[in-house]
C-alpha cells in the first residue's frame, strides 16, 4: 500500500469527540456546579445535613414525589393522544414505562433518554422511528412553550422584587439592569433577530439550509397538535401536568419552616419565580438537572431573603439539595422498576415462544 492509497480513519475519533461533547460536558457542568456550591466558607456539608435532619417534614416530601409521579403519568397520557393521531397505538402502560425510563436514562446520559423512549415505543409498535421521534419533539416543544409563557406571566408581577434585589447586589447586577432597560439594547436585539431570520429564510448556504430543513421537520412534528383529534384533552393534560409540577414544588416549600415562611409573606409569586427559574435550569445540559437546579433555587430564594430571618445561602442550599436529592433517588428507583419490567416481559415472551 502506498502513501497515496492510505486514508486515515477519522470516524472513531469523530465518534469519541461526539460522545465527550454529549455526555462529558454535562457531567463536568454538574460536578463543577456542585463543587462550587460546597467550596465556600459559608457552606459546610455537615451543617447542610443537620439543617435537613432538624427542619424537614418528610410528609410534604412524600406528597412532592407523588405529584412528580402523577406528572409523569399525565405526560404519558398526553403523548398517547399525539401518537394515536399518527396511527401509533401503544398501551398506556408501555408509555408510562417509556417516560419513567426516559428520566432515568437522562440521569446517566443527558438527552439520550428521549432517543431511548422513541426507540422503545417504535420497536414495540413496529412504527417508523422518525414518526415517533417527531411526536416526542412536539411533546418537548410544548413544554418549552409552556415555560416561556410562565416566564412572562411570572416576571411581570415579580419584576419589582427582582429589580430591588439586583439594585442591592453590586455594580455588575446594576449594569445588567441598566442594559435591560436600555432602548439601544432592545433595538439591537430586534435588528439581530431580523438579520438572523432573513439569513435563515433566504440563504442558500448548505449548513443553514440543513438547519432550516430540521426546523421545518420540527414544526411539522409540532403542528400535529393543532390538527389532531383530542386537542382539548391534550391541552387539559398539559395544564394538569404542569399543575402537578407546580404544586410538587409547593409541597417542597411547605416541608421546611423557613421556605414555608416565604410563601406566607410573598404568596404564590415567590413560588412561581422559583418554579420558573428551576424549570429554565433543567434546560442546561447536566445529569438530571443536578447542579443548575440548586443554583436556580438558591437565586430564587435569595430574592426574598431580606425579610425572612434565617433564610441564609446555606439554608437555601440545604433545601435545594434535599429536593433534588429525593427526586434523583425516585428516578433511580423508577429506572430499576422500568428496566426490570422490560426484562421480565422479554423473558415471558421468550418462554411463550418455546
Amino acid at each position: 500500500m502506498t502513501e497515496k492509497d492510505y486514508i486515515p480513519d477519522t470516524s472513531s475519533k469523530s465518534r469519541l469527540g461526539s460522545y465527550l461533547l454529549k455526555y462529558g460536558v454535562p457531567l463536568v457542568i454538574s460536578v463543577g456546579l456542585c463543587y462550587l456550591l460546597f467550596n465556600s466558607e459559608d457552606m459546610n456539608p455537615v451543617n447542610v445535613w443537620e439543617i435537613i435532619r432538624r427542619e424537614c417534614d418528610f410528609r410534604w416530601i412524600v406528597l412532592n414525589l407523588s405529584l412528580g409521579i402523577g406528572a409523569q403519568v399525565l405526560r404519558a397520557m398526553r403523548w398517547r393522544i399525539q401518537l394515536k393521531a399518527l396511527g401509533v397505538t401503544p398501551s398506556l402502560w408501555q408509555l408510562i414505562l417509556s417516560i419513567f425510563g426516559t428520566y432515568s436514562v437522562n440521569l446517566v446520559f443527558p438527552r439520550l433518554g428521549e432517543v431511548w423512549r422513541t426507540g422503545y415505543i417504535a420497536a414495540k409498535e413496529q412504527a417508523p422511528f422518525t414518526k415517533v421521534f417527531g411526536s416526542m419533539v412536539a411533546d418537548r416543544m410544548a413544554d418549552m412553550l409552556t415555560v416561556l409563557i410562565l416566564l412572562v406571566l411570572t416576571f411581570i408581577p415579580a419584576g419589582a422584587q427582582l429589580q430591588a434585589y439586583i439594585s442591592q447586589s453590586g455594580t455588575s447586577f446594576a449594569g445588567l439592569s441598566s442594559l435591560l432597560v436600555s432602548p439601544v439594547f432592545w433595538c439591537a436585539a430586534v435588528l439581530l433577530f431580523v438579520a438572523v431570520w432573513l439569513a435563515f429564510r433566504f440563504s442558500e448556504n448548505t449548513i443553514i439550509a440543513r438547519i432550516r430543513k430540521i426546523c421545518k421537520g420540527l414544526w411539522n412534528g409540532f403542528s400535529i397538535v393543532v390538527t389532531m383529534p383530542g386537542k382539548g384533552r391534550w391541552l387539559l393534560y398539559t395544564v394538569m401536568l404542569w399543575g402537578c409540577y407546580f404544586f410538587a414544588l409547593y409541597c417542597a416549600f411547605r416541608s421546611f419552616p423557613i421556605t414555608s415562611r416565604v410563601l406566607e409573606l410573598h404568596g404564590m409569586t415567590a413560588l412561581a419565580v422559583c418554579f420558573v427559574l428551576t424549570s429554565l435550569a433543567m434546560g442546561v445540559p447536566s445529569n438530571g438537572g443536578i447542579g443548575p437546579w440548586q443554583w436556580a433555587m438558591i437565586f430564587g430564594l435569595a430574592l426574598y431573603s431580606a425579610d425572612v430571618p434565617g433564610l441564609t445561602r446555606e439554608y437555601a442550599l440545604s433545601f435545594a439539595n434535599l429536593v433534588i436529592g429525593v427526586q434523583t433517588l425516585m428516578l433511580i428507583v423508577q429506572g430499576l422498576f422500568t428496566f426490570g419490567c422490560i426484562a421480565l416481559e422479554k423473558r415471558v415472551r421468550h418462554r411463550d415462544k418455546i
